[in-house]
């Protein structure tokens, strides 16, 4: 896979499938944990941020700006500083990290005032491949729908098997499931539920030609991907 392995390395560390038709009892709604979008849910704030592996974070010293840096959060969850040993900040929230940070620094700096920006966010982003104009990687902001992320991958070819795009998603327990959605449903307005919300991390796969099994087909394209014999255990929900 050339130039797109890359940008596929880091859905190893949290890659699964959603399950193909509808959800099974019990199981939460397709799309984003608060359900629906655009319901009262949407406008209620939620739990603050922690910091993921691959977010970048900037950090500023008020009165010692030498030692402003930027940093990616590396897959250990740790981050290097000047003068002080490796931190560990992964689920941490910003709050918790700048207080940290400023007792560490106490000892070297008179005033050792410290606030922590997230200026990238690295698991809010998902992957469009297949009959798309750009396949790669798409960063999502609030909520995405599967054709929001396929018209900023430059929209669909026009090969693109519309009727059964693919999304894969980590499912219970860490168990690979996907979910087939009719995309020129959502299109031409017939069935706009079709087009669901996204979580980080998804990976929308748009088909040339018609996947008549849908296990063997992610099974043999996540092959492809991986090095490694990931698909473990897993099972698709029809």
């Amino acid at each position: 896979m050339t130039a797109k392995t890359g940008f596929f390395v880091v859905i190893m560390l949290v890659l699964s499938l959603v399950e193909c038709g509808a959800a099974p009892q019990g199981t939460p709604p397709v799309g984003s944990p608060g359900g629906s979008p655009g319901g009262a849910a949407d406008r209620v704030p939620g739990p603050e941020y922690r910091i993921q592996v691959g977010d970048r974070l900037e950090i500023k010293f008020f009165y010692s700006p030498e030692l402003n840096e930027l940093v990616i959060v590396r897959p250990d969850g740790r981050i290097s500083l000047q003068l002080i040993p490796e931190v560990v900040v992964a689920n941490l929230t910003l709050a918790m990290l700048a207080k940290q940070l400023t007792e560490r620094y106490a000892a070297d700096l008179n005033q050792p005032q410290v606030t922590v920006i997230v200026r990238e966010f690295g698991m809010q982003r998902v992957f469009v491949d297949g009959e798309v104009a750009t396949p790669g990687m798409v960063p999502i902001l609030g909520q995405m729908t599967a054709l929001q992320a396929i018209s900023q991958a430059g929209g669909m070819k026009d090969t693109a098997r519309t009727t059964e795009v693919i999304v894969i998603r980590r499912g219970a327990a860490d168990t690979p499931v996907a979910l087939r959605v009719d995309l020129k449903k959502a299109r031409n307005g017939s069935n706009l539920a079709q087009d669901i919300n996204l979580a980080p991390l998804d990976i929308i796969y748009v088909p040339r030609s018609r996947i008549a099994n849908v296990n063997l087909f992610v099974d043999q394209y996540m092959r492809k991907i991986f090095p490694f014999d990931w698909v473990v255990g897993y099972k698709f929900w029809f």
